[in-house]
């Protein structure tokens, strides 16, 4: 595939400020990130494989955390009993057969438990690795029974749901582009025509090419439409 130079796609443009030009662009997702343990664990499960589509919410990946669930149960109980402790204290303070300062330190210990417990749970819900958005796993990285380190990536995922056209265009184009501006693109890989509606513009100018970044919305879903995907963009400045 030949992509046109900057300098070059300007030169052509400036040819003829009123002819529709053609502008190389690709498309992108709007979403699309990488998910990463935030535990060390081994994998036990993996939900979702390169390819495939995912709903937001979906566990993509479950790790093994027999041993962080038993430590939350083991917190729960040392809580249950540090808040049976504090009771049976408060009710002895009130008889006056105990001193207050031995009912303050049921009470720092009760805290101290539910912190412990509140910890346990923060780390026993890192164990599924769920789904931010609708999407497809673009790439898996890890595969199951893997042992994995905190940080280390798992999944490359993407959001299909808006696909995004970015391309460049004059910067002298600013006067008159503007978002909502409504155009065609005709992508290569499928050979047909998909309509585009300008979304937004870029903060910075090139000042050598004079050229700036913009991105459009295809409008409406297209089942054989891909992130990747390039064509011709073609727009025609006013007269």
């Amino acid at each position: 595939m030949k992509w046109m130079t900057l300098a070059g796609m300007v030169a052509a443009l400036a040819a003829g400020p009123a002819r529709a030009q053609e502008l190389r662009a690709q498309l992108s997702p709007r979403d699309f990130t990488t998910l990463a343990a935030e535990i060390g664990a081994k994998v036990e499960k993996i939900s979702a494989r390169e390819g495939e589509r995912f709903t937001r919410g979906q566990v993509l990946i479950a790790f093994d955390c027999s041993v962080n669930r038993a430590q939350l149960d083991e917190a729960r109980a040392s809580q249950s009993a540090a808040d049976k402790t504090l009771a049976v204290n408060r009710r002895l303070l009130e008889l006056q057969t105990v001193g207050k300062l031995e009912t303050d330190v049921s009470v720092a210990e009760a805290e101290k438990a539910r912190a412990k417990v509140a910890a346990m749970g923060a780390m026993v819900s890192k164990c599924a690795v769920t789904a931010p958005f609708d999407g497809r796993v673009v790439e898996q990285k890890v595969r199951g029974q893997q042992y994995v380190q905190p940080g280390q990536a798992l999944l490359d995922i993407l959001d299909d749901s808006v696909l995004e056209l970015d391309f460049v265009v004059p910067s002298k184009w600013l006067v008159w582009l503007k978002p909502g501006h409504a155009f065609q693109v005709s992508i290569d890989e499928t050979g047909k025509s998909y309509p585009v509606k300008l979304t937004r513009v870029g903060a910075r100018i090139d000042p050598v090419s004079q050229t700036v970044r913009v991105a459009g919305a295809i409008g409406g879903h297209f089942a054989e439409l891909s992130a990747g995907m390039s064509g011709k963009v073609l727009l025609a400045p006013p007269p």
